[in-house]
């Protein structure tokens, strides 16, 4: 089973600066989250986003370089592994220009049901969209 990667890229702009003049830390959490949902939104039908979220347990991130004004970023983010009610998500931040690491992050989410607001089961049918499954 290997995950399926997904992208997006965005332009540093003036609002994401602080004093210093780089990206703030915070619009970094930000990015992670915004493009955790649009994989979800990307690879998984209504029908099961209406019913099923996703609830963050914790992150990790690490900041390994700045970014500054004006400069391209990719965005990358898959699923790393998951269980019963929980999946590890990954996020790579990359400068475009010269491929070297931002940030990396690892987010832990538990799959909740939207009604009860309980865990809910992954099922492989929904874990499907996400990955390469080798075949036997």
């Amino acid at each position: 089973m290997t995950p399926i990667p997904f992208q997006k890229e965005l332009i540093v702009k003036k609002e994401y600066l602080d004093e210093q003049n780089h990206v703030n830390n915070l619009e970094y959490i930000k990015w992670i989250l915004d493009i955790s949902e649009a994989h979800w939104v990307a690879k998984t039908p209504l029908s099961i986003r209406e019913q099923y979220a996703w609830f963050v347990l914790d992150h990790y991130i690490q900041y390994k370089r700045q970014a500054f004004l004006g400069e391209e970023l990719i965005l990358t983010t898959w699923i790393e592994n998951y269980s019963t009610v929980k999946s590890e998500r990954c996020v790579h931040i990359t400068r475009k220009a010269d491929g070297k690491t931002i940030v990396e992050a690892r987010t832990n989410w538990c799959f909740i049901d939207q009604q009860t607001k309980k865990p809910a089961r992954i099922t492989q049918e929904l874990v499907k969209p996400y990955f390469e499954f080798e075949s036997a």
